[in-house]
């Protein structure tokens, strides 16, 4: 009986706070959750060439993985080519996308620097920073991506407008 009132029918357990905390490393896209650390292009250079070249190529384009670089201009073309460049609205999601998910065959491994220094050279790499910039909680939220405004916002009364 008192594993139907917790309402887990018998199944699993409540996870701890600990266990929560450590899955919830959400970033929204006001930039809401990065936590603190900073990265330079030529940081990123470095971490790039040794732990996302082997899947991306040694400038983001060449494979055999996605492509991460170029692509400006093509989306409302036959051929478009979305990258991080050309289709992501915010450059937060990069850093979110990253730091949960890559590199593929360890994620969760990069430290907050090795990801904003990986960001800022993919942005470099799709001159979207400049060469000296530096990356950080602050820094970050304000890159003006270039398909920012390319989303049709959602409408439904639920969902938080940003």
């Amino acid at each position: 009986m008192a594993q139907e009132k917790s309402g887990n029918h018998g199944l699993g357990r409540t996870a701890t706070d600990v266990e929560i905390r450590a899955w919830n490393i959400d970033i929204a896209p006001t930039g809401e959750g990065l936590p603190p650390g900073r990265g330079t292009v030529q940081e990123g250079r470095q971490v790039f060439a040794q732990k996302c070249a082997k899947c991306h190529g040694q400038t983001g384009v060449e494979g055999p993985m996605d492509r991460l670089v170029g692509g400006h201009g093509t989306l409302k073309t036959d051929r478009p080519i979305k990258t991080l460049g050309s289709y992501w609205p915010y450059a937060t999601t990069l850093y979110d996308y990253i730091r949960r998910a890559m590199p593929f065959t360890t994620p969760q491994s990069l430290t907050p620097d090795e990801v904003y220094s990986v960001v800022a050279w993919l942005l470099y790499q799709n001159k979207i920073i400049p060469e000296d910039a530096v990356m950080d909680a602050t820094t970050l939220p304000a890159v003006q991506m270039p398909n920012r405004q390319g989303f049709v916002p959602d409408p439904r009364p639920d969902v938080p407008k940003r």
